[in-house]
């Protein structure tokens, strides 16, 4: 299992340098005028994962299969797309299709790069998006919940307990706050994600800042941060530029030297990644032999019967038992036999909770 993360933002703020970086190519243009990107671009990233490696390097496997993300390039938004604005439809029904938004706000000055309201406030710019994604969400709801309450009057069952979703969700949305903010009653969460409404899709916020302030942000990424906190939400400060020339760099020791240049220790996509796991509650478990290292996505709290489904359908319809230790165990004892020698691989039955890290044999029989 992965997820696919919708790229959002504003015109020019750098949403298609990013994806071209992720993607380490060149297929979304990159153009200095708004609407450069007309059709979403879809590309699979790799997430780079230490540990997968440090398994690899210890069971010797042949191969190495990181998990993925999917990111999409979603065109441009401005004032009004709600109501067509510009390029609004497709925009708001290529970001229905995603799990998570990774909007790019715009957190430098520019006299080259031009700015759709000519100047540059990066709270202005979230909110501008926000109040888009609100108003279509409202107008969606208004024409959605008319029948059901002229149902639930009458008393129909179903759509009295329709209505105590829609309720809350409609009441979020006249208040200004994202779907995902309304107070629904116990076990309903499920039922306003069924919606498929915009505001529902949990957001973190890219503060693009120029080259010089990649490692520390700067006063408009600070802003952009407070904001994000105050919602809940993730903020990853990153400049584009560098992600792009990052991705150029082939050599591994250059792209450290050029990071420390810098004074990053990593990526600053490694984080975007990260925290669109943590965003989605996402976790990674491993499995590895002589053939093949795997890491695989799911989400936190799945049981090991559950997650064998992710690997094969048989895997959960045979499950018998699975065999698991700890990331740190397995390299701690040098791989799974020295893990079996030293008492740390585990049989788990079917409700086993997952933990991140975890490397697990399947033991299945259909």
């Amino acid at each position: 299992m992965g997820f696919n993360c919708g790229i959002v933002g504003l015109p020019n703020v750098g949403k298609s340098t990013l994806f071209n970086a992720l993607t380490a190519t060149q297929a979304a243009e990159a153009s200095n005028f708004p609407f450069c990107t007309i059709e979403p671009n879809v590309g699979r990233v790799a997430v780079h994962h230490t540990r997968l490696y440090e398994i690899h390097r210890i069971a010797k496997s042949k191969t190495v299969v990181p998990a993925q993300i999917g990111f999409v390039d979603i065109a441009g938004l401005v004032k009004g797309a709600s109501k067509g604005e510009g390029l609004g439809n497709q925009f708001l029904g290529h970001i229905r299709e995603v799990d998570a938004i990774a909007h790019v706000v715009r957190c430098y000055e520019s006299d080259g790069i031009t700015h759709v309201e000519a100047s540059i406030d990066p709270i202005r710019d979230a909110e501008t998006v926000e109040t888009e994604l609100l108003i279509a969400d409202l107008e969606s709801m208004e024409r959605r919940i008319e029948p059901v309450a002229k149902k639930a009057a009458i008393g129909d069952k179903d759509a009295k307990q329709a209505m105590a979703v829609l309720e809350p969700v409609l009441a979020a949305l006249h208040e200004g706050r994202p779907a995902r903010a309304a107070t629904v009653p116990e076990g309903r969460d499920q039922d306003v994600k069924a919606l498929q409404l915009l505001t529902v899709k949990p957001v973190m916020y890219i503060a693009n800042v120029e080259e010089s302030a990649a490692a520390t942000g700067n006063e408009l990424s600070a802003r952009l941060a407070e904001k994000a906190a105050a919602e809940g939400s993730e903020c990853v400060v990153i400049s584009a530029g560098i992600e792009a020339e990052i991705a150029t760099l082939t050599d591994t020791d250059e792209a450290l030297e050029f990071l420390e240049s810098l004074g990053l220790e990593e990526p600053g996509l490694d984080r975007v990644k990260q925290a669109g796991y943590d965003l989605l509650g996402l976790i990674t478990f491993f499995t590895s032999g002589p053939n093949e290292s795997r890491a695989w996505t799911v989400p936190r709290g799945i049981t090991a019967a559950r997650a064998a489904g992710k690997i094969h359908t048989d895997f959960e319809r045979g499950f018998i038992r699975a065999e698991t230790v700890s990331f740190d165990d397995f390299i701690d004892c040098g791989g799974e036999q020295g893990s079996r020698d030293a008492g740390k691989m585990r049989s788990e039955g079917k409700d086993y909770v997952i933990q991140d890290g975890d490397i697990i044999l399947y033991r299945f029989n259909v």
